[in-house]
């Protein structure tokens, strides 16, 4: 592991924010058409945990402001849900077109604001786009089913319908590319959506806005329709007690996820969680070993372990253990660890110092219950690290009856671990609260199938021969227990952002009644 200090810049060039119509003042930062910088209210301050330094100022959404916004998204879904879903999706299509053009000058502000590597702030715009192709070809096939009624000369079917207000909050760790797995399946299905951006990274958010505001204007078409309210906690209660929005969607902790879901649901809501994550992969006998060094550190170390999917513990067979844990030392020594818009760096820093005093806490937790560190851990300084942000991620040995274990540090903090019968292991990696993403690395057929069987993973994901991270965009996302259950992204999960009906229609000169009742009136 080193630092790569020759690398670091004292000030990092910032013409991508020029680019996002986001420009940089003393006093804060202007968004341009949409005018939410106002320097007579209070703010947010976005500091770059790069290099410590303030990137702009936003103002915080009051409660006026908040009323307005809902209702111009109220009025905008009016005339939204009216244009038939394929012209929806042609809106979709243009908007990832428009991120195609800001893809480099996107990622590279998501990379500065929240501090993964710039590979990692590419592939997360190209994520966006990747959903908007996605939600495009969805739009024309937004199915429902035709059934065989009992009655005769009777008809029946299902359809869906929008919902109309869908109320995104979205976490710092993947500023922009979750609220589109959002965005682009919930247009397509006709809603309008309202963003809480994580107020840690809230001009990500407000460039997003900015390039969607393009689309929307060069189609004559209401900006409602994609609105943003930048605030703290406040404004994320009023999202979820507001009765005007039938869905609220939020990707964060598991405590932020329960205090969510009561309060939608006491309201008779609708919630779409998606909360924490304690992932493990399980290194069988015979796993190919290339494969687990490159996709365990991979997990471990991306996004400076600051993914609900990163990797947090390794499950490895006996008979393989040693070898698995000097390939790691190995690999750590070859990470280097620096400013994250320098191509070279795998490691960025930690978000703030806070994620810097929980990497702490986490390390020392497990060392006092008898960790033994495999690759030390600490907080880097000097040249290239004034932000405070930077550390080194580290592997420590430990058993499963510490608790530390058990909770999720958003940290490159990984816990090796023993086992010695693939039912232990399973045991082992199902024996947490968090239930979203999980790995087999083996070549052995019948340990791959136990693995994927229901006495295997208890997790939303199961991966076989690649890491716990990564997920595309064609497959739904999301775990089960404290991960909160539900699903973004591929497959059919567009069906959370509609409501279904069910239709029967009578085409004949009587009117017979299911179950063979008889009513008969003279």
């Amino acid at each position: 592991m080193s630092t790569n200090n020759t690398t670091q810049k004292a000030v990092v060039d910032t013409a991508f924010l020029q680019q996002l119509h986001l420009q940089s003042t003393n006093a804060g930062v202007s968004t341009g058409q949409n005018s939410i910088f106002n320097t007579t209210t209070a703010t947010i301050s976005s500091y770059s945990p790069v290099d410590g330094r303030l990137i702009g100022k936003v103002s915080i959404a009051t409660p006026q402001d908040y009323e307005t916004v809902v209702a111009t998204a109220q009025e905008a879904f009016g005339v939204w849900r009216m244009l038939p879903a394929p012209k929806r999706g042609e809106i979709v299509r243009q908007y990832g077109n428009k991120l195609r053009e800001y893809k480099d000058a996107l990622g590279r502000l998501v990379s500065y604001e929240m501090g993964k590597s710039l590979q990692e702030g590419w592939g997360e715009v190209q994520e966006m786009i990747d959903i908007c192709d996605f939600a495009v070809g969805l739009s024309r096939q937004l199915y429902g089913l035709t059934m065989h009624s009992e009655r005769p000369l009777h008809r029946m079917y299902e359809q869906w319908h929008p919902l109309g207000i869908v109320g995104i909050i979205s976490a710092f760790n993947f500023p922009v590319a979750v609220w589109s797995w959002n965005a682009a399946i919930a247009w397509v299905c006709g809603n309008v959506c309202v963003w809480k951006p994580s107020e840690k990274a809230p001009l990500s958010g407000i460039a997003c806005q900015n390039i969607f505001a393009e689309v929307l204007k060069e189609n004559n078409l209401p900006e409602g329709i994609s609105c943003l309210v930048v605030g703290d906690a406040k404004v994320g209660e009023m999202m979820t007690k507001d009765e005007r929005i039938p869905l609220v969607s939020a990707t964060g902790s598991t405590r932020m996820g329960k205090a969510v879901g009561a309060t939608v649901a006491a309201r008779m809501g609708r919630t779409l969680l998606e909360l924490g994550g304690n992932n493990a992969i399980i290194i069988t006998d015979t796993a190919d070993l290339k494969l687990v060094i490159i996709g365990t550190t991979f997990g471990a170390v991306g996004t400076c372990g600051q993914r609900c999917t990163s990797t947090r513990r390794l499950i490895i067979h006996d008979s393989v253990y040693d070898k698995v844990k000097e390939g790691l030392v190995k690999a750590y020594q070859q990470l280097q660890i620096g400013n994250p818009l320098d191509p070279s760096n795998h490691v960025g820093p930690l978000i703030d110092a806070d994620a810097v005093k929980m990497y702490q806490d986490a390390i020392d937790k497990a060392i006092a219950a008898g960790g033994r560190m495999v690759v030390e851990g600490g907080v880097l300084s000097g040249t290239g690290y004034e932000s405070g942000c930077y550390v080194k991620p580290c592997i420590i040995e430990v058993d499963e009856q510490y608790d530390i274990v058990r909770h999720e540090t958003f940290a490159p903090i990984l816990y090796l671990l023993r086992y010695s019968d693939l039912s232990e292991a399973i045991y082992l990696q199902n024996a947490v609260p968090q239930g979203l993403s999980s790995a087999i690395m083996t070549t052995n057929m019948r340990d791959m199938e136990r693995f994927l069987s229901h006495e295997g993973s208890d997790c939303g994901i199961a991966n076989v021969n690649i890491g716990t991270s990564g997920a595309e965009i064609g497959g739904a996302f999301g775990g089960e227990k404290e991960t909160g259950g539900g699903r973004e992204s591929g497959s059919d999960s567009w069906k959370a952002y509609m409501r279904r009906q069910t239709n029967t229609i009578n085409y004949s000169t009587n009117l017979p009644l299911a179950q063979g009742i008889q009513f008969d009136l003279q």
